[in-house]
């Protein structure tokens, strides 16, 4: 494996999806409002959060394998247990730390330059708050996800800011619509992080990684992920009633059956671990292509009102 593709695996590139879908989201909600719709500082923002979440991966990496969390964790998947290229001796430590702040940096500038063309501090304020989600999710005796409120931290960091972010860097300020409407892929991105959080629960309590479903036990803590999934599809129906969001974004809803199939996987495989995975790759084709729908249906309300 060349150092280019240690680094792919290292920074997660197939789950940037995370920050994508929530910066799409909120560009496209604009639009929708505005009619407006800026090529040049999308691009920027969403550079900007590629490089933020690929800082974030690399420094969860780095601090879940100080912690030992990812070095005792044996029941690791695809897409839990981290990227294991410290464990598997791709990079080092000090190397995988170096790069989280390389990525930082490089997302820094972007958001310097977006502070320097929007109005106000908001860009400044909500990249600083990304960034103390990203970071104190895994790092230090304050980290988030040792602390029990590792959901929200992501819930706000994957869905709340980039929403809100996007949306205000397109308008210049921000609306109840633009936080309403997060909630939804905040959900979604959030359920990815409970439900793998159930292969790596043994580890993770080892650890003393406190998270909702180590505090509850898998089987209690079974709500928690019926609560973020179809919790996000209430949200979207209650948004368009309310006016807060575009009837097109009702397109989502064609996820509904996706939703369905993997609840009843997780409901049947949860204690399991290789029968989990399609449980755990349905909940991020959900997200993904729930916020994608609901982005569409943001144009195509903006195109029709236009």
């Amino acid at each position: 494996m060349n150092p280019i593709q240690k680094w792919i695996v290292a920074v997660r590139v197939p789950f940037f999806t995370g920050i994508a879908i929530p910066i799409i989201f909120g560009a496209t909600l604009a639009y929708y409002e505005t009619g407006l719709f800026n090529w040049s500082l999308f691009v920027i923002t969403f550079i900007g959060g590629i490089f933020s979440q690929a800082g974030a991966n690399l420094a969860n990496d780095y601090y879940d394998h100080k912690t030992t969390d990812d070095d005792i964790n044996t029941n690791f998947t695809q897409f839990s247990g981290g990227s294991r290229v410290i464990q598997n001796k791709l990079l080092s430590p000090g190397a995988v730390l170096s790069g989280a702040f390389v990525c930082w940096a490089v997302a820094l500038l972007a958001g310097i330059y977006l502070f320097l063309v929007t109005p106000g501090y908001w860009v400044l304020i909500l990249a600083i708050a990304g960034f103390i989600g990203g970071f104190f999710y895994t790092a230090s005796k304050f980290a988030f996800s040792y602390n029990r409120f590792g959901e929200l931290a992501i819930l706000i960091s994957f869905g709340v800011l980039p929403v809100m972010g996007a949306y205000y860097v397109q308008t210049g300020y921000l609306s109840w619509s633009s936080l309403i409407t997060s909630i939804p892929i905040g959900f979604l991105i959030t359920a990815i992080l409970y439900i793998n959080q159930y292969p790596d629960y043994d580890a993770d309590k080892a650890a003393g990684k406190n998270h909702l479903v180590v505090v509850f036990g898998k089987k209690k803590a079974m709500t928690g992920y019926y609560f973020l999934i179809f919790g996000s599809y209430l949200v979207v129906v209650l948004a368009v009633i309310f006016s807060y969001l575009t009837p097109f974004a009702l397109f989502s809803l064609a996820t509904v059956p996706i939703a369905i199939r993997t609840v009843r996987t997780f409901s049947r495989e949860y204690e399991k671990v290789k029968e989990l995975i399609p449980a755990m790759a349905g909940t991020i084709q959900i997200h993904l292509l729930t916020g994608l729908l609901m982005s569409i249906g943001c144009i195509a309300g903006g195109i029709l009102k236009g």
